[in-house]
């Protein structure tokens, strides 16, 4: 928070900011402009994630949705053994929910019999502060529960409240403090949606007072107001059916859209009119189509499983608001098929676990399709990523292992590693770790199921 200097009376409205409307907290703006605080109070206003910390991690994927964490110093290599322990948490549930961080707080998703559950931590200690089912539990009768049933979405956390999504088609707004919900709505019984095969997966996209989802079918993709719940946007020209994908907002020649991808492939949609900017098939699949693009420029890198392997697209303006695709390559076969892990983009090249030759990290140049290298980490057959401080983070799905990898165009280089001191008890059936690694405020957390770690991995 600013501190204030000659404004008397400005304490108690900056304290209720989160809960204002961005029109308002302008208004009030305006109106306060004499005051030496206008510039602080006005950066205060984002179309996005307008509360978070310089160190938080309050979405799906980290503050960009591209899997890089704020800058922050951290340990550049760990000592034997992995980082010093900060804490353990258990008894978050089933599912495969990651976290978002804001504040010294916790946000993230699970479910037992009695249905499934938002919860909030203690960043200090991972102590419990709030539990709020909102949403009935799934079962076998809903999706194909045989890799695991539970929530798969991350919440994202803007203002006061958190937005989450059940794998059963709940959305709901939260109140990050109190944990009271504030509106939910089914999106299968409100907008024709379908349970995907493996249950909704994606993480809710804010976009100023708009909350983004994917119920698929008719109304693909819908937009419902942070307040009320209510829809106020909807997609146009496309009948497809929820994949497992969490879109990304983008602006390209003066054309601003978000960008998702579903069984035919990707999909961009104008953010005002809901219209189809572009589609482009190359990653599309009939099986499943789960990572979230990166966007660079004017190209879009896009990659799937399933032997879809990966595009790279070049975005232009072709008037009238429209977005001509350019494929500057397609590759399949041996090269970067990414499952769910994630991929990032550092310096020119994507890095991330392919299932390709049996399962291996990879570096791919991001320009050219060209690989650069692969390392094989048994026994595990996939693993997530995620990018802070000049270091990766690859957490693989079997041995529960973290490594700290630098990032390099000629070959692996860890820089250390560690493995959770212990997995789940949980029946996983045919799963495995899923959930992805997440760096905020000096903190490594990372989750297995009901289990959560957290590891101090600041720079003093």
């Amino acid at each position: 928070m600013c501190r204030i200097f000659d404004c008397p009376g400005l304490t108690l409205a900056i304290l209720w900011l989160p809960t204002f409307p961005p029109c308002l907290i302008f208004q009030i703006a305006m109106k306060l402009r004499n005051c030496l605080f206008v510039a602080c109070f006005c950066s205060l206003i984002s179309p996005s994630i307008g509360t978070a910390g310089d160190r938080d991690w309050p979405q799906w994927r980290g503050p960009q949705r591209d899997g890089h964490a704020a800058a922050q110093p951290l340990l550049e290599s760990w000592p034997d053994g992995g980082p010093a322990q900060i804490w353990q948490a258990s008894g978050l549930g089933r599912g495969y929910s990651t976290a978002a961080v804001v504040d010294q707080r916790i946000y993230t998703l699970g479910s037992d019999e009695a249905g499934c559950f938002a919860v909030c931590l203690n960043a200090a200690d991972g102590g419990e502060v709030w539990r709020t089912t909102f949403s009935r539990a799934s079962n076998g009768d809903d999706y194909n529960q045989g890799w695991g049933g539970g929530p798969r979405s991350t919440p994202t956390v803007v203002g006061n409240h958190i937005y989450v999504l059940s794998d059963v088609g709940v959305a709901a707004a939260i109140d990050r403090d109190s944990g009271d919900v504030t509106w939910k709505v089914d999106v299968v019984e409100s907008y024709g949606g379908k349970v995907p095969t493996w249950g909704y997966s994606e993480s809710l996209l804010v976009d100023g007072d708009r909350v983004v989802v994917t119920p698929g079918e008719s109304n693909f993709m819908v937009g419902l107001n942070c307040s009320s719940g209510e829809k106020v946007w909807t997609s146009q020209g496309v009948n497809a059916p929820a994949q497992y994908v969490s879109p990304i907002k983008a602006t390209v020649a003066e054309t601003t859209f978000y960008v998702t991808a579903s069984k035919p492939g990707l999909f961009a949609f104008d953010t005002t009119s809901g219209g189809k900017v572009f589609s482009d098939a190359s990653t599309g699949n009939n099986v499943a189509v789960i990572p979230t693009p990166i966007l660079q420029g004017d190209e879009l890198y896009h990659t799937s499983d399933y032997g879809s392997g990966n595009t790279l697209i070049k975005l232009s303006g072709n008037g009238g608001g429209k977005i001509a695709t350019e494929s500057i390559y397609h590759l399949a076969d041996k090269t970067m098929q990414n499952h769910h892990g994630g991929v990032v983009l550092v310096d020119g090249v994507i890095y991330g676990f392919t299932k390709a030759n049996g399962g291996t990290w990879m570096a791919q140049d991001m320009a050219s399709g060209e690989t650069l290298w692969e390392e094989k980490i048994r026994p595990n057959r996939s693993g997530s990523i995620a990018f802070a401080d000049g270091r990766l983070y690859c957490y693989n799905d079997k041995d529960g292992s973290v490594y700290l990898v630098k990032p390099s165009r000629t070959g692996w280089e860890s820089s250390g590693r560690l493995e959770l001191p212990r997995q789940t008890d949980l029946p996983r059936d045919k799963g495995a770790i899923w959930a992805h690694p997440i760096i905020a405020d000096g903190m490594l957390i990372i989750r297995d199921q009901d289990l959560m770690f957290a590891y101090d991995i600041s720079r003093k």
